[in-house]
């Protein structure tokens, strides 16, 4: 259950502050490892930067057209790395852009200010549009998989554009297994530390509106549904499937919730998160 820590902001708008942001997470490549933020820009398509690459494989199944680490376990194991991190960081106009009334999308980023480079597990960096890059994500792979690159200006997320997980599920699930679990294994883009001790509180969020910061708002949509995914080392790629199966059976394979972007701002970690009512 969420504690209340109910307050009026200056605006004379009721608010309850459940939690602050542990962490900022993005992942520059569907499927290959994630980065930590200081501070974030979130958009109404996602985090910038986040998933703005993917590889789309000819043998992947209707709806969900890219290569991914259920199928390519050792996709983890890549590092993408920024050329231009400063340029990565934030939209080129974006003083402009927030100056301007809610509602109004900043400009899309420079192809050049996202160029990518990827560690690979061997050690070597490569450029993300490397062909080498794509013979080596295609090895090992069953049946005939033709990989294209994709890059794109909105995230290229499964469900929906912004992910949000909080310290104390992650706590309960590792109790539940009686062995730690490292919180890479849910790929959120938002980490929650609640000021509740209690697991899965952030389902009650549900059909809820949150202010992140001093801007940024988001409308919590519905729970996040698991897959594989949970269940990968987030360092060796080694497959444990005691992890979903865990969270499958005391959770109906739910763990975190998926949000919309109602208003984009700075994310920066330490922020608040306070209930919108």
């Amino acid at each position: 259950m969420l504690n209340n820590n109910r307050h009026r902001n200056n605006g004379g708008m009721d608010v309850t502050v459940i939690g602050t942001i542990e962490s900022l997470w993005r992942y520059p490549v569907k499927s290959m490892g994630g980065e930590t933020l200081e501070e974030s820009f979130m958009g109404f398509s996602g985090f910038y930067g986040d998933r703005c690459y993917g590889f789309k494989n000819s043998a992947a199944r209707k709806g969900f057209p890219y290569l991914n680490a259920n199928v390519q376990q050792k996709m983890l194991l890549y590092q993408p790395k920024f050329r231009y991190p400063e340029k990565a960081a934030k939209p080129p106009n974006l003083l402009e852009a927030m100056s301007i009334a809610s509602g109004a999308n900043p400009a899309n980023p420079e192809p050049e200010d996202m160029l990518l480079d990827v560690l690979t597990p061997s050690g070597t960096t490569i450029a993300i549009d490397d062909p080498a890059l794509l013979e080596m994500l295609g090895e090992g792979l069953r049946g005939e998989n033709h990989l294209t690159l994709v890059r794109s200006d909105r995230a290229l997320t499964d469900c929906r554009p912004v992910s949000l997980i909080s310290l104390q599920t992650v706590s309960q699930i590792e109790q539940e297994l009686d062995k730690p679990i490292d919180k890479r294994r849910f790929r959120s883009n938002i980490y929650l530390n609640l000021t509740s001790d209690c697991g899965f509180a952030e389902d009650e969020l549900v059909g809820r509106k949150l202010r992140l910061g001093s801007k940024a708002m988001i409308a919590i949509l519905e729970r996040d549904l698991r897959c594989k995914m949970i269940s990968l080392d987030p360092d060796t790629g080694e497959h444990n499937p005691e992890v979903l199966r865990k969270v499958a059976q005391a959770h109906e394979a739910f763990a975190g919730v998926y949000c919309a972007v109602l208003v984009e701002g700075i994310l920066s970690i330490g922020d608040s998160i306070e209930i919108i009512d």
